[in-house]
């Protein structure tokens, strides 16, 4: 068995036993307040697969981020607006990250809305956001478009968290471009599996070319449903070939998580004593003991 450090948390009555990655299960401990905030580190949550469990991870880390005493802002970057429906705010008739890209509100504070959850706001989206990459294709300077942004409020956050849309575009790019960190949803399904080598290629060409600073934060296995022998063969496959890249928190399926979307809010809010809700406290604790965030 390995051997227990210092600084991990072992649950009670238990002598680390294994978790669902095959690793000794810990506990991660509850981070310490923060004496003061800023600048932010930004992370990018990006998979060019759809319905792996981006937006979900974001509206749900941003809030126990929240909950744990950071100041967090969760930035739409996906045209459908799933993050802002989620997060119950409005995305019609106000300013949006496309105004911010474009340039036809130069201040983001002026776009930035606080929601229902202390300590998290939000830059939203909508459906205008699909034509930024026509309307920036001739831009100089393009793909940092976003970093120049979110640089006028980093002072005021500890987290920014970037949902990206499922694609490998001009808008991803930005993101990445712009992130200290990337945090990769992998649902435990072989084909969301196959996607993840190209995306990691992607972040090594955004490394080399664009912005030196990039981390692959870790990746986060979602929807995993321990019933299936078809979860658990992907989910020891990522961890064969990830190895300690991937995090040791794992997302299950429930339906807790599209009941709390149609209530547009969090997990934590909707059923904050849910096995759900706990796995994203888990994840942020994880997250800030790794160092990924302050």
């Amino acid at each position: 068995m390995t051997a227990q450090r210092d600084d991990e948390a072992v649950l009670p009555g238990f002598e680390n036993p294994p978790g669902p990655t095959g690793r000794p299960q810990r506990v991660f401990p509850p981070p310490p307040p923060l004496k003061s905030h800023g600048p932010a580190r930004v992370i990018a949550l990006c998979n060019q697969k759809g319905g792996v469990g981006k937006t979900t991870s974001t509206i749900n880390l941003g809030a126990t981020l929240a909950e744990a005493g950071r100041r967090v802002l969760a930035v739409d970057f996906d045209p459908q607006g799933a993050l802002s429906a989620g997060l119950g705010v409005p995305t019609h008739d106000v300013p949006t990250i496309y105004d911010l890209l474009l340039g036809t509100v130069k201040n983001p504070h002026e776009a930035i809305i606080h929601t229902a959850v202390p300590n998290l706001d939000i830059i939203p989206a909508n459906i205008d956001l699909s034509a930024a990459e026509v309307h920036l294709v001739n831009e100089v300077a393009r793909e940092t478009i976003l970093a120049r942004v979110l640089r006028k409020v980093s002072d005021q956050y500890d987290v920014i968290l970037i949902d990206c849309q499922p694609s490998l575009g001009l808008l991803t790019v930005n993101a990445l471009t712009a992130a200290h960190g990337v945090l990769i949803p992998l649902e435990c399904e072989f084909f969301a599996l196959r996607g993840v080598a190209l995306l990691v290629e992607t972040i090594d060409k955004v490394r080399d070319r664009l912005n030196p600073a990039i981390e692959l934060d870790g990746i986060l296995a979602t929807m995993y449903d321990s019933r299936t022998l078809h979860s658990r063969e992907v989910l020891e496959r990522v961890v064969e070939t990830f190895g300690d890249r991937v995090l040791e928190t794992v997302i299950t399926r429930t339906v807790k998580f599209p009941d709390a979307s149609v209530a547009g809010a969090p997990i934590t809010t909707f059923a904050p004593e849910h096995s759900a809700a706990e796995a994203y406290r888990q994840l942020a604790r994880e997250l800030i003991f790794r160092g990924a965030v302050a």
